[in-house]
């Protein structure tokens, strides 16, 4: 007898990388003639019997292909299988959401970074706006100012107005002193 270990069909198809229809049909061929019925385990397949047979262990499996229909003894063999393809599904769709969680953070990440860089122009652009203020208080205070008008060095005794000078006439010695004039306290001759 073999020391080598007795796979049942589910293990002996995950093994060899084949599907359990595939075991149960050489088993049924004969090809696998050490096989006995356990009550417990269901059939128990030798090591040695799927080596004779031609199947590797731990080789990769081919791609299934969908049968046209199953006989009413293969329902165990396709729930299985639907099972299996089930849970790879899951496995799948878990594998989806991790990478959506991904790329909504780095979306998220992303989206702070350019909050913070607009935070950082808007302030750089708000003290260029201060020191561009700044630079024309300072130039209009440089620049000369607006064209005053001269101002006419003042004589006195004389109202200071804008109306042009006329001369007076001379006045009469015997009229009273003319305005802006002083009286003479004695008379000429």
């Amino acid at each position: 007898m073999s020391t080598r270990p007795m796979l049942t069909q589910r293990e002996a198809a995950a093994a060899c990388g084949v599907s359990r229809t595939t075991i149960r049909r050489r088993r049924e061929a004969g090809d696998l003639p050490n096989s006995v019925q356990d009550e417990v385990r269901g059939w128990l397949i030798p090591v040695d019997d799927l080596l004779a047979a031609g199947l590797r262990l731990h080789a990769p499996s081919d791609p299934d292909k969908a049968a046209p229909s199953s006989p009413a003894g293969q329902d165990a063999d396709v729930d299985v299988d639907q099972e299996h393809d089930a849970i790879a599904l899951r496995a799948e769709l878990e594998n989806l959401r991790h990478k959506h969680a991904l790329a909504v953070a780095a979306a998220e990440h992303g989206r702070q970074l350019a909050e913070a860089e607009a935070t950082h122009l808007r302030a750089q652009l708000a003290a260029r706006a201060d020191h561009i203020a700044d630079l024309q208080r300072t130039l209009k205070a440089l620049m000369p100012g607006p064209e005053r008008p001269v101002l006419q060095p003042s004589v006195p005794g004389q109202a200071q107005n804008n109306e042009p000078h006329v001369p007076a006439a001379s006045p009469d010695p015997d009229a009273g002193p003319a305005a802006g004039e002083r009286r003479r306290w004695w008379r000429r001759s």
